[in-house]
């Protein structure tokens, strides 16, 4: 290799690879070195110098999982190869594999690991291949649609993803589907940032998670290692992922999981709501689950427990002591407290409302509006109606910075009165100085880091409250009351503080 070659390869840069990036859907972006150098450090040190091994990534888009291994690689097995042409060329193709997940990433992934999209070229390839793919290969594979109209494989919709016939990429991935590229193969380690989710046909951008199903062909496999970057909404499992989620967390050859609750720092640019992680599972390990968590560019807090501790999991380590001391009171949980989505039938939109009191009209609470509807249309929770009510918005705030009032703004309603979608319930109440003791409650950090150790997203679903307990409302709860009530430390207060902003 000259020297113009031994500098790109070295320093990872790949001629006109930004025009082929700018080509690519959103769920191709590629993997920041950083992060890429982050995941493989996970995997044990021995590795590197192991000329046996056999790497894949499954779902390459730019390749860059598959380079940054070749660097260790290189200089892990010296000893082995001192020749570095020799030791090139048994990295390169006896080691290093790639199941493209379109034929434009394959091209992308062979540039950026072999220096050219056609590793068969004497004057330009890295390593020479009989073959124009190399080790990096890319089939096209159609979707097996059935009854619904979804794949049986990965739930794409037929609608949005019958495009072989156009001669568009189908995003039907051979290692989740058919898995015929490399099916007759071994590997020891299996890498990579897979694609998150395809539509589905629900309504409006409705989209089904696949991450999951890389994981766990991946396990099919009988890898020694899997390591991924995938989003972190599997925590509380949710479409798609509450087998996955529940397999997870019981499985005790999870080693590593490392979490970014902030998604920007790992994809810079990218909203990935809920955050990511990544992780290293172990087919040879028994036992608990190393888990860090990333802030500010730095890991902030790292601990060793089980990932099934709790229903879900709990990504903030220095939350879990606060947790077990709330659930060694056995107060139970508010679920039963909170309505559902539509607490009185009435969706978001609706508008069928005036701004004045009419005969036979209750008081409703809308989306940036309030007004007066006629109580015959009221046909959900019409006992509701009459009392007082804690109402909060729907969705809180979706801001991953922290402190965060996680909720919008409590509202003590009126009696007569009922609210759209735009809301839930928190409670109801017949007594006045009941619903304002309940009101303080809800206002307290405790009470809103609870919520937020289950919720993934913006929105509140019932399940979201199950960590916060039934606590009696015989007072007005403030935090010092329940700092006091649950025995917390001053460094749970001051996690707490640093997370939950006051609420007035």
């Amino acid at each position: 290799m000259n020297n113009i070659f031994a500098k790109n390869f070295v320093d990872g840069y790949v001629p006109d690879i930004l025009e082929l990036l700018s080509n690519l859907s959103s769920d191709e972006v590629f993997t920041p070195p950083k992060i890429v150098k982050q995941v493989l450090n996970t995997l044990p040190s021995k590795i590197w110098n192991d000329k046996s091994l056999k790497f894949l990534d499954p779902g390459c888009k730019s390749g860059i999982f598959l380079r940054e291994i070749s660097k260790k690689l290189m200089n892990g097995l010296i000893k082995d190869f001192p020749d570095e042409v020799e030791r090139r060329n048994h990295i390169f193709k006896n080691m290093l594999y790639g199941n493209a997940i379109t034929h434009l990433t394959s091209l992308i992934s062979r540039r950026t690991l072999y220096y050219t999209k056609e590793p068969n070229q004497k004057d330009y390839s890295v390593v020479q291949f009989k073959d124009n793919d190399g080790n990096i290969k890319y089939k096209q594979t159609d979707h097996l649609y059935e009854n619904k109209k979804k794949c049986v494989y990965c739930n794409a919709s037929l609608e949005e993803y019958d495009r072989a016939k156009k001669g568009r990429e189908t995003h039907a991935y051979d290692f989740i589907h058919k898995n015929e590229i490399f099916k007759n193969m071994k590997f020891d380690v299996i890498i990579g940032n897979p694609p998150y989710q395809l539509g589905d046909g629900g309504f409006g951008a409705s989209a089904s998670p696949i991450y999951q199903k890389f994981i766990d062909q991946a396990k099919k496999m009988g890898t020694r290692y899997v390591a991924m970057i995938v989003p972190a909404r599997w925590y509380s499992g949710g479409k798609g992922l509450d087998e996955f989620r529940d397999e997870m967390m019981k499985d005790k050859r999870m080693k590593i999981l490392v979490d970014y609750p902030d998604a920007s720092e790992c994809f810079p640019g990218v909203e990935i709501k809920g955050g990511v992680c990544y992780f290293l599972w172990d087919s040879e390990y028994n036992g608990k689950c190393k888990i860090s968590r990333y802030f500010n560019g730095e890991i902030i807090s790292t601990d060793e427990r089980s990932l099934d501790e709790f229903p879900t999991f709990i990504r903030f380590n220095e939350a879990v002591p606060i947790l077990r001391k709330v659930e060694k009171k056995n107060l139970g949980n508010i679920v039963d407290k909170i309505s559902s989505r539509k607490p009185f039938g009435f969706a978001t939109n609706f508008e069928d409302f005036s701004e004045t009191e009419t005969s036979n009209s209750v008081f409703i609470y809308a989306n940036k509006k309030q007004g007066w509807v006629k109580r015959s249309k009221v046909k959900v929770n019409e006992n509701l109606i009459n009392k007082f009510k804690i109402l909060i918005p729907k969705a809180g705030e979706g801001t991953p910075n922290f402190p965060n009032n996680i909720i919008g703004k409590p509202i003590l309603t009126k009696k007569n009165s009922v609210c759209t979608e735009t809301y839930i319930i928190l409670g109801s109440y017949d007594k006045i100085a009941d619903a304002e003791k309940f009101l303080s409650y809800v206002k307290t950090k405790l009470f809103r880091m609870l919520l937020y150790l289950k919720k993934p997203t913006q929105d509140n679903p019932k399940n979201t409250f199950s960590y916060v307990p039934n606590l009696k409302m015989d007072k007005e709860w403030n935090d010092k009351k329940l700092y006091e009530y649950f025995d917390l430390t001053d460094d749970e207060v001051k996690f707490i503080d640093d997370h939950i902003k006051e609420m007035k």
